[in-house]
């Protein structure tokens, strides 16, 4: 799936309107910013899977950012409204591959993976996935 440009099936879909201050002098948004929309996407995956962030916090772990690989293939420009759609790439024992694909309209802009490895709430060691964050997120897997 490495650098596959459909995201046929995805499993979670989030729109966004580019913001004029998320944009370069260049007119386009900038690179950066991509990674602060996976996190407002991660973030609406964890309430629509656990109800909220808060709750996957109560189960004893988070996740942390092992990896991120994007791959630009066209520019998003200020007042675009952006689909992203994304999903779990199968869930290992303490990480997880998050797949984005960023679109206006039928156009890709980018696609992303983001590794998120779980790490216990107070060691900050890496943890196992536990059973009930396995079971929530399974809906959310390509």
């Amino acid at each position: 799936m490495v650098g596959q440009s459909k995201s046929e099936g995805a499993p979670f879909s989030y729109e966004l309107r580019v913001r004029y201050g998320e944009c370069d002098a260049q007119g386009i948004v900038f690179n950066a910013n991509f990674l602060a929309y996976v996190d407002v996407v991660l973030t609406e995956i964890w309430r629509e899977s656990m109800g909220s962030y808060e709750a996957l916090l109560a189960t004893g772990v988070d996740t942390v950012v092992g990896e991120a690989n994007l791959r630009f293939r066209a520019p998003g420009r200020f007042d675009d409204i952006l689909t992203i759609e994304a999903g779990f790439d199968g869930l290992g024992t303490t990480s997880t591959t998050l797949r984005l694909w960023f679109r206006r309209g039928d156009e890709l802009l980018c696609d992303a993976d983001i590794r998120y490895v779980f790490v216990d709430t107070e060691t900050w060691e890496k943890a196992q996935i536990p059973a009930e964050v396995r079971e929530k997120l399974a809906p959310f897997l390509l």
